[in-house]
């Protein structure tokens, strides 16, 4: 869609409408909360087509109307039909200049950019109507099903296919495009994993971008043998092996990027579901603040990293950030005098000067087993994936006592929570108040897509509503003591955010994610109540004492700064 600056300067260029009439018509679509371009064209005060073409002059961009032309197949497919729909650009042709690309959008520049490095060659850009766009968008549909039906008998024949034919299949071409598609628009997408699964009359693929699943195709049935044998090929894992889980793990590289994919294959009622992570290699680690810590919770976490011994556990569900937050804190810990050990399951970043282990339970590296070895490597701090059982508990704390800084995470579901679980699991009380030194708990919000940020005000229905799930005047009063807001002011002449929707956040109103924290510092007072195997609700009264912000709290101290939502901070605190 065309931003309304374009749209009024191309009508008053062309003199379709004067200033007087663009005023008027701009004071009723305010009232009536449309937008220029869809008011114009259902009033019928000019077509679509002349529309375009009128805005195509003002920007002296060429307009084409793609209703009519048949595209050559192999120009079309140059862009994956996902980025296609996602972003409003189609190819319709080629000279020795270049691609040339048909849009609806001439702002999308970041697509632009992309698409050029992609595809190695220049984009000659022409505008297009989203109706003009749309047919030509079926012309994907017409050229998978011919593609498609190169694999029809598949499904007939699929108790007799042996490992050759399976082998033939994934290197059929269709199927090598379709995966390939489905691998470069997750990558496009910043998905964090790809879920394919298979049901009775088709398969389903399905990507998590900034922890939320949302569907992204369906392909036939008839593909599903091809499609998962050729994601087995990649992995290097067995093509005949139907009836048990498979692990794996695959790299694709280029000059942008160089991303891994960790595969997870098992069989379901209709077939093998396959759920891939990816991981980027090339990455940048985050330091300390891009994490996205408050003040004071950030001057906690730089005091305690620079103790000599002792751990720092890091707390929250699966997906949550952990791992991001111990490499970020490794980052900076990463210096030339010290020697870094790590055991992992898996290893998802890699980091220069650092000596990861990743564990193999098939052969019995197990994090306890690991972390033995790793002690004897004469190692300055320790990082530990995970403590899961008292065996690595025991090791882990007493690596700490003995002159060690370990860091590791733990699943609990707060802070406060994490001193109880250690003591569950057996460890004497002295030992956790003596090594336990910082305790972080988080979780991952959508951050406000900044290109359709708008604010907003809590109707007083909207206050009753989060009275009844939140201590409102405590929360108050957060924000005046971190400086939010004034004495004078309450929630219902506050001003909080949300995305509207648009192109560049498909209308989503979220683009990207960012950590809430709550950190507990584990100090003498908070020792002392260890000591006499204080509960959750003793620690969290003492913790909230020596002012830790929860999550809650940080949460909706970053919706009153106009980075997350209210909705979003309430989705991910619910316990």
């Amino acid at each position: 869609m065309l931003s309304q600056d374009y749209l009024t300067q191309a009508l008053l260029a062309n003199k379709t409408l004067t200033a007087s009439e663009l005023k008027e018509i701009k004071e009723k679509i305010k009232a009536d909360n449309i937008g220029l371009e869809e008011y114009l064209i259902k009033k019928r005060v000019v077509t679509e087509e002349i529309l375009y073409e009128m805005a195509a002059r003002h920007l002296h961009i060429p307009y084409i109307d793609l209703k009519n032309q048949t595209i050559r197949k192999d120009i079309l497919l140059s862009i994956p039909e996902p980025i296609a729909e996602a972003h409003g650009v189609i190819a319709f042709d080629r000279d020795e200049t270049g691609i040339k690309i048909a849009t609806t959008d001439p702002d999308d520049l970041q697509t632009f950019e992309f698409l050029e490095r992609s595809l190695q060659t220049k984009l000659q850009i022409y505008l297009t109507s989203p109706s003009s766009f749309r047919e030509a968008l079926k012309q994907y549909h017409q050229s998978l099903r011919a593609e498609f039906a190169k694999l029809t008998g598949v499904e007939e024949k699929k108790d007799d296919i042996k490992e050759g034919n399976l082998q033939e299949l994934a290197e059929d071409l269709p199927v090598v495009r379709i995966v390939d598609t489905l691998l470069e628009y997750a990558i496009f997408e910043r998905a964090s994993d790809i879920h394919i699964e298979p049901t009775e009359t088709q398969v389903l693929v399905r990507y998590r971008v900034d922890g939320i699943l949302k569907d992204v195709m369906t392909l036939p049935k008839n593909i599903q043998p091809g499609l998962t044998a050729r994601i087995k090929i990649l992995s290097n894992l067995k093509l005949d092996e139907h009836r048990l889980p498979q692990d794996g793990r695959f790299k694709i590289k280029n000059k942008e990027y160089e991303f891994s994919f960790r595969v997870s294959i098992i069989p379901v009622f209709d077939g093998e579901k396959i759920v891939m992570r990816l991981l980027q290699e090339s990455g940048q680690v985050l330091t300390l603040e891009q994490l996205g810590l408050q003040k004071k919770p950030f001057e906690i976490l730089k005091r305690n990293i620079e103790k000599p011994h002792g751990m720092i556990l890091v707390t929250g569900p699966t997906g949550s950030g952990k791992t991001t937050t111990l490499y970020s804190i490794m980052n900076v810990l990463n210096t030339t005098d010290v020697n870094i050990s790590t055991i992992e399951d898996p290893i998802e970043y890699r980091m220069p000067r650092i000596n990861q282990s990743q564990v193999n339970p098939r052969i019995g590296f197990s994090f306890a087993s690991g972390l033995r070895a790793l002690l004897r490597q004469d190692p300055d701090i320790i990082m530990v994936g995970e403590i899961r059982d008292l065996e690595t508990a025991e090791i882990a704390i007493h690596a700490a006592m003995t002159g060690h800084l370990v860091l590791s995470t733990l699943h609990t579901n707060d802070a406060v929570g994490t001193l109880p679980r250690l003591l569950d699991m057996g460890i004497a009380p002295f030992l956790v108040a003596s090594t336990t030194n910082l305790i972080i708990a988080q979780r991952l919000v959508r951050k406000i897509c900044q290109n359709c940020i708008t604010s907003y005000q809590l109707s007083s229905k909207n206050v009753d509503d989060l009275a009844k799930q939140l201590d409102l005047p405590a929360l108050l009063k957060t924000f005046i003591k971190e400086g939010a807001i004034t004495e004078n002011q309450n929630m219902e002449n506050l001003l909080f955010f949300r995305g509207k929707g648009c192109k560049q956040c498909n209308q989503e109103g979220y683009k990207g994610r960012i950590g809430i924290y709550e950190l507990f510092e584990i100090t003498p007072a908070v020792q002392e109540l260890i000591l006499n195997r204080a509960t959750s609700p003793q620690l969290k009264k003492a913790a909230l004492a020596q002012g830790m912000l929860s999550l809650l709290e940080d949460g909706f101290l970053k919706a009153k700064n106009g980075i997350t939502t209210i909705e979003e901070v309430l989705r991910v605190t619910k316990d």
